[in-house]
């Protein structure tokens, strides 16, 4: 198999956990507030509205965002099982229940959970929180309790008389983290009961937290520490926090530096203790990577270059600016298999949108998937409960309240419209709605043939935003299908305003885009493979599955049909061609036209190099005259429109180009499934103002290298780094120096997790 395949399969696999824990009630328990009304029920089961002891039973329970449950009868507090949350890809991936009826908003209830973890030394700070949507119909949270514990300790969250907010409905509660960690977790004996009904628990264990220099982890950093630092480096002291705090320099190693710099510190003559660089056998990392041959990529530079990334597919891109960066939504195209393991023909089974974002057109981070259509069996927690399908997303923002908010569109399946919401362009996404935005059901919208294909777009001079969607061919109907729509949408963007209009572009099969330009709106949609040759409407010819456009100086029309914006991807010769779904775009004083091709599926031989129509997205420059629009494709993309700055915290999955990675987790991802010969490309950085050292935030199972170098894989390393085994750190390695604009490559000389990367 490619090893593009490799990338699309990976599957995350269940960390490995050493250490025991007690199954026995610890006799410290939550006691009531003084002034709180307490009432200690004498039938506890039968009293309490709910009480999960996930005893062989989930309890109505389930996963949030990424994550999975499931009973475990390793770990219990209570009992003989506990519930398992795992696969977490962000610290808000936990688990939530949803609370039935008997809880009313404006009442006091007594919540109680007990939470602890597996692995790890340092502490996990857990949180229980309260979701559930205001009276503005938005979505809410509140903490009910939080709590600190470590690896093997339980920690009761516990709120005696915790006050669901006034007007709070569909009410959820969910048990999370909050410090960053995706590690497993455990929860158990979970409990909702009347307001001051005291519950047992395993109460507040004392915390001993990872402070530098800090080595008897009483909070402040005294002369007991330099001598507690001299018995680590003796190794006389075995404890993992002691030893953490005493190398406060993070070399990997306790020596004499770390005792002086505790010493300054404590003399007041330094105020944070400077990070070392670790020591490299340059000459032995040289004979490493020598042989080492770079990972193949189907991202060929200056020839096939034009996609925006290659770790994944992605089809029909939505956009939207924010923050001076560009925000790329696509259809998760995603390899299927027949029953023999051999690639299919794409089927469109799709219940994740992509999400990418960049400053400069070539270099793009990698957000992740976002999990959309829960009743797709491809999908674990989608946001909207009641979406089997997520496609051709399209994305705006609006600040309302005075505060930012972000909305999602999305087709599932030709059957209707979607929204999420979230508070940035990553995520996490929520379902305002529990249904579609458009359905059938909504007014002039139960004939049109495939109610799909949203294109947005929100006019901060006019307040408004608006909706176009819609496409399809009725049976004799080719050249006039009637089938597009548009309609404003209300001030909060997940209502309409009034009946949907009827868009009537000639000839329209799909694939919606709407602009404004000066004064003008643009719609551009995709033609049907039905057009006669010669085929011409106002003077303006085309042909089949070429993007054409309509503009107005009204957004809901009528709009007049100005001709081709974009040919087919077939003529143009891009791929072996197909109908396309694209969309016009403004981005820093320059017009673009997004789209999709299937030239990485080509350039890997999938089905003879025919491919089976799985699709990434590319970019080229669209020339805007007045109300004329052009836009013509290539392979060679867009040139990189600002240089990269390295001396900030650059995301490692930020790339132009890549030869065998994946990117995980939603959100905040991290690079992944990294093996030996496998690169990333960072295009146009500019080193201003040169280089002496180099730090990255890396993990490997069982230690690996990374080559630093310019100008390729291969090319002349100008750092090392020396991976240790064992969970994320950070390392800092003297560079060589570099001034100038350069193309830089982080190549990989077996397993690692790579999240961030700083030059200074």
């Amino acid at each position: 198999m490619y090893r593009f395949i490799k990338s699309f399969m990976a599957v995350a696999a269940s960390s490995v956990m050493t250490l025991s824990m007690s199954a026995s009630i610890p006799e410290n328990s939550v006691e009531a507030d003084s002034t709180a009304k307490v009432n200690i029920l004498a039938d506890e089961e039968n009293s309490y509205y709910f009480h999960d002891g996930f005893e062989g039973s989930l309890c109505d329970w389930s996963g949030r965002g990424a994550a999975t449950v499931l009973t475990s009868g390793r770990f219990a507090y209570e009992g003989k099982e506990s519930l398992l949350v795992q696969d977490r890809t962000d610290e808000w991936n936990g688990t939530i229940y949803t609370l039935s009826e008997e809880f009313k908003a404006g009442s006091e209830y007594s919540f109680s959970v007990n939470v602890t973890y597996a692995d790890g030394s340092e502490a996990r700070d857990f949180k229980f929180t309260l979701e559930y949507t205001n009276a503005d119909g938005e979505t809410a949270w509140s903490e009910i309790a939080s709590g600190t514990t470590m690896a093997g300790q339980w920690v009761q969250l516990a709120n005696t008389n915790y006050k669901i907010p006034d007007g709070a409905a569909d009410c959820k509660i969910i048990v999370e983290t909050t410090d960053g960690s995706l590690d497993n977790f455990y929860i158990d004996e979970a409990i909702g009961a009347p307001a001051g009904t005291v519950i047992k628990g395993a109460g507040q264990p004392a915390i001993r937290r990872l402070l530098l220099g800090d080595v008897d982890c009483d909070g402040v950093i005294t002369a007991l520490d330099i001598s507690m630092a001299r018995m680590c480096v003796k190794g006389s002291i075995t404890d993992t926090i002691s030893n953490k705090a005493a190398d406060v320099d993070k070399s990997g190693r306790i020596d004499e530096e770390d005792i002086k710099l505790i010493n300054e510190f404590v003399l007041g003559e330094i105020t944070e203790f400077p990070v070392a660089r670790q020591t490299v056998d340059n000459e032995a990392m040289e004979a490493l990577f020598s042989g080492i041959s770079p990972t193949k990529t189907y991202k060929v530079d200056g020839q096939d270059d034009n996609v925006l990334y290659s770790q994944r597919f992605g089809a029909d891109p939505g956009w939207m600016v924010y923050d001076g960066r560009l925000y790329v939504y696509t259809t998760n195209d995603a390899f299927e298999y027949d029953s023999n393991g051999n690639i299919k023909e794409n089927t469109y089974d799709v219940g994740t949108i992509n999400c990418i974002s960049s400053a400069d057109l070539v270099n793009w981070t990698d957000h992740g998937a976002i999990p959309v259509a829960a009743r797709n069996g491809r999908t674990k927690n989608g946001a909207a409960s009641w979406a089997s399908n997520s496609w051709a997303p399209d994305a705006c923002w609006k600040t309302i309240n005075g505060k930012d908010k972000f909305f999602l569109y999305f087709a599932d399946n030709g059957s209707g419209i979607g929204v999420l919401t979230a508070d940035s362009p990553t995520g996490p996404w929520t379902d305002p709605l529990g249904k579609q935005i458009i359905s059938r059901s909504t007014p002039n919208c139960g004939n049109v043939t495939w109610l799909f294909d949203p294109g947005v777009y929100y006019d901060e001079e006019l307040g408004k935003g608006y909706l176009a969607f819609g496409g399809g061919v009725p049976s004799g109907a080719e050249a006039d299908p009637g089938t597009g729509r548009i309609v404003e949408l209300g001030s909060d963007m997940t209502s309409i305003v009034g009946t949907p209009k009827t868009l009537n572009p000639p000839y329209l099969f799909e694939d919606s885009s709407l602009i404004k330009i000066g004064n003008q709106w643009i719609y551009s949609f995709c033609h049907n493979w039905n057009v006669p040759g010669g085929a011409s409407v106002n003077g303006k010819g085309f042909s089949n599955a070429d993007i054409g456009y309509m503009t107005s100086t009204n957004p809901l029309g009528p709009y007049s049909y100005n001709g081709v914006v974009f040919k087919n991807t077939g003529s143009q010769r891009l791929d072996n061609g197909g109908n396309n779904h694209h969309s016009i775009i403004e981005f820093k004083n320059q017009y673009y036209v997004l789209y999709h091709t299937r030239r990485i599926e080509m350039n890997m031989g999938i089905n003879g190099g025919k491919g089976y129509n799985y699709r990434s997205p590319a970019i080229n420059k669209c020339t805007v005259n007045g109300t004329s629009l052009s836009c013509t494709g290539s392979r060679s993309g867009v040139e990189q429109i600002e240089t990269l700055n390295p001396y900030n915290k650059v995301e490692a999955e930020t790339m132009s180009n890549q030869g065998g990675i994946n990117v995980s987790g939603v959100g905040n991802t991290v690079v992944t499934d990294i093996d030996k010969g496998d690169w990333i490309k960072v295009s146009g950085v500019e080193f201003s103002n040169g280089t002496e050292a180099l730090t990255v935030r890396v993990s490997s199972k069982n230690g690996a290298a990374i080559k630093v170098a310019t100008g390729s894989p291969t090319g002349d390393a100008i750092a090392y780094v020396d991976v240790p085994a064992g969970d994320f750190t950070e390392i800092t390695v003297s560079c060589a120096a570099v001034s100038g604009t350069k193309d830089i490559y982080f190549m990989f000389s077996g397993q690692c997790e790579f999240d961030w990367w700083s030059f200074s």
